[in-house]
C-alpha cells in the first residue's frame, strides 16, 4: 500500500450510509459477515472452561498448567485490543477483517494438531490475536456505517452474538467432550471458521478510508506491560497460593505502575496524533459514565459466572452438562431480547432502559446472598432468568449511548479501549469474588464450620460485595444520557 492512498484527515466512510439502496445493502452485507465471524471467535473463547478438566487427563498437566490455556488467551487479548485503534486507522477493513480471522483459524488447527500442552497454549496464543481484533472491528464499523438513529437496533443484533455464544459455547464443548476426543472441540471449529473466513473473502469489502497514523513502540511495549501485568495478576488470585510460580501481587503492582507510565504517555502523545489509545475520548462525561457502568457490569457478570458453577457443583450437587443447562436459558434470553431492547432504544434512548435494568440486577445480587446448603435450584434459575433479563437491558443500551457519544475519528480509540476495559473489569471480578469465597471459606473451616456450609458462606460474601459494588452503577446509570445527533452524524455526549 502506498503513500498515496492515505488521506490526512481522520478515518471516515467511503461513501456516505443509508442513502443509496445498493450502499445500504453493502453495508448489510458487511456487518452480517463481522456478525458471523464474531459469533466464531466468541464460541470457542467461552468453551474452553469446560473443556480443561478433560485436557488435564489427556495431557497429563496438573490445574495450574493446565490454566494457563485460559490465562495465556486472556493475556493476549489484553494486549493486543489496545493495538486494534491503531490498526483499525491505519488499514482498510477488508485486510482487518482477513488478517483476523486467518489468525484464528491458523490458532485452531495448530490447537487440534498440538502435540502437547506447550503447543496448545501457543495455539490459544494464535487464537487470541485474532479474537482480540474482532470485537474492536465490528463496533468501529457499526459506529462508521450506521445511521446514530438506528444504531440501537443493530447494536442490539450484535448482544445475540455476545449473549448467545456464551451460552452456547460450554454446551457444545460439554457434548463434544463427552462423547470424542478433545482434539475433535478444534477439529469441529476448523471447517466453520474456514467458511466464515471465505464468505468474509468474497464478500466483505472496504468500508473506511485510511488514514497515516504513527505507531509509538515505547506505547505498544508499555501497554503490554500495564494491561497484561493487571490481568495477569487479577487472574492469579483465583489459584491456589502453593501453585502459583509467583505472587499474583507483584505483577498486579508492576501492571498497575507501568499504567500510570502508559496513561502519561498517551495524554502527551494525543495533542500530535501519535497516541496509541487517544484518551481524550474520556472527556465525553457520556462515554466515561457509560464505561464506568460497562465495568461494574462486567465485575459482576464475570463474578457471578464462576461462582455459580462453583455453587452449583459443589454445593448442589449438579453435574457439568446441568449447570450448563440450568444457565443457558438466561443467555439465550438476553440473546432473544436484544433486537427488541435495540429497537426501544431508537425509540426512548437509553435512560428508560438502563435505570430499572440496573436496580433489578442490584436486587438479584442481593437475593444472591442468600444462598446456603439447602436453596433450591429453582431459585437459582429464577435468579439468573433475572439478572440475564436486567443485562439484556443494559448491554446494549450502553454500548450504543458510549459509542455514539464520541467523534468519529477517535471512534476507534473508543472501541479498543472500551474492549481492554472489558478485559480488566471481567478478569477483576473472577479475582474478587473468588478472592473474597477462598478467604471466608478457609476462616470458617478454621472455625469449625462444616465445609459446604463454610463455601456457601464464601459465596455469600462474594455476592454482598458484589452488590454492594452495583449500587455504584446505579447511581451512575442517571448520569447516561442519550447523545444529541449533530451535524456529520455524530452523536455527542456533552
Amino acid at each position: 500500500m502506498t503513500s498515496d492512498t492515505f488521506e490526512s484527515g481522520p478515518a471516515a466512510p467511503a461513501s456516505a450510509p443509508a442513502v443509496d439502496p445498493a450502499i445500504a445493502a453493502r453495508n448489510s452485507l458487511v456487518i452480517n459477515v463481522l456478525l458471523v465471524s464474531t459469533f466464531v471467535v466468541m464460541l470457542n473463547e467461552t468453551a474452553m472452561s469446560v473443556a480443561i478438566p478433560k485436557l488435564m487427563s489427556a495431557l497429563g498437566v496438573d490445574a495450574n498448567a493446565a490454566q494457563w490455556l485460559t490465562t495465556a488467551f486472556l493475556l493476549t487479548m489484553a494486549v493486543v485490543i489496545p493495538v486494534t485503534g491503531y490498526l483499525l486507522q491505519r488499514f482498510n477493513s477488508r485486510p482487518i477483517f482477513l488478517l483476523a480471522m486467518t489468525l484464528f483459524t491458523t490458532g485452531t488447527a495448530l490447537a487440534a494438531l498440538s502435540p502437547n500442552l506447550s503447543v496448545l497454549i501457543v495455539a490459544r496464543v494464535v487464537q487470541a490475536s485474532g479474537t482480540a481484533i474482532m470485537m474492536p472491528l465490528l463496533m468501529t464499523t457499526v459506529m462508521t456505517l450506521v445511521p446514530p438513529d438506528q444504531r440501537g437496533k443493530m447494536m442490539g443484533n450484535i448482544s445475540i452474538v455476545m449473549s448467545v455464544a456464551p451460552a452456547i459455547g460450554p454446551v457444545f464443548a460439554g457434548f463434544v467432550l463427552s462423547y470424542l476426543d478433545w482434539r475433535w472441540f478444534f477439529l469441529i471449529m476448523i471447517p466453520i471458521s474456514l467458511a466464515a473466513l471465505a464468505i468474509g473473502y468474497r464478500m466483505m469489502v472496504n468500508v473506511t478510508t485510511p488514514r497515516e497514523a504513527p505507531l509509538d513502540y515505547l506505547s505498544v511495549v508499555l501497554s503490554a506491560l500495564a494491561f497484561g501485568g493487571i490481568v495477569y495478576g487479577l487472574s492469579g488470585f483465583g489459584v491456589e497460593a502453593a501453585s502459583q510460580p509467583i505472587n499474583p501481587l507483584i505483577p498486579l503492582i508492576v501492571g498497575a505502575v507501568v499504567m500510570v507510565l502508559f496513561v502519561w504517555r498517551q495524554l502527551s502523545l494525543a495533542p500530535r496524533g501519535a497516541a496509541l489509545l487517544d484518551l481524550s475520548t474520556l472527556k465525553e462525561r457520556n462515554f466515561t459514565s457509560a464505561i464506568v457502568m460497562i465495568s461494574i457490569l462486567m465485575l459482576a457478570m464475570f463474578g457471578t459466572i464462576i461462582l455459580l458453577p462453583i455453587y452449583l457443583a459443589t454445593v448442589i450437587g449438579f453435574e457439568t452438562w446441568q449447570i450448563g443447562l440450568l444457565m443457558m436459558p438466561g443467555s439465550l434470553m438476553m440473546g432473544l431480547l436484544g433486537p427488541f431492547v435495540g429497537r426501544l432504544y431508537d425509540k426512548v434512548g437509553p435512560r428508560p432502559l438502563i435505570i430499572p435494568a440496573m436496580a433489578l440486577v442490584t436486587l438479584v445480587l442481593w437475593a444472591m446472598t442468600l444462598l446456603g446448603v439447602g436453596t433450591p435450584w429453582p431459585f437459582i434459575l429464577a435468579g439468573h432468568l433475572v439478572m440475564s433479563l436486567g443485562f439484556a437491558f443494559l448491554f446494549g443500551p450502553l454500548f450504543t449511548a458510549s459509542l455514539s457519544s464520541v467523534p468519529p475519528q477517535l471512534c476507534s480509540h473508543g472501541s479498543a479501549l472500551l474492549g481492554s476495559i472489558q478485559q480488566v473489569a471481567g478478569a477483576a471480578g473472577v479475582a474478587l469474588f473468588v478472592a473474597l469465597m477462598s478467604s471466608q471459606t478457609a476462616g470458617l473451616v478454621a472455625g469449625g464450620v462444616d465445609q459446604l456450609e463454610a463455601l456457601a458462606g464464601g459465596i455469600r460474601l462474594a455476592f454482598t460485595v458484589g452488590a454492594a459494588i452495583a449500587i455504584f452503577a446505579f447511581i451512575a446509570s442517571f448520569m447516561v444520557k442519550r447523545p444529541a445527533v449533530q451535524e456529520g452524524g455524530w452523536s455527542g455526549g456533552h
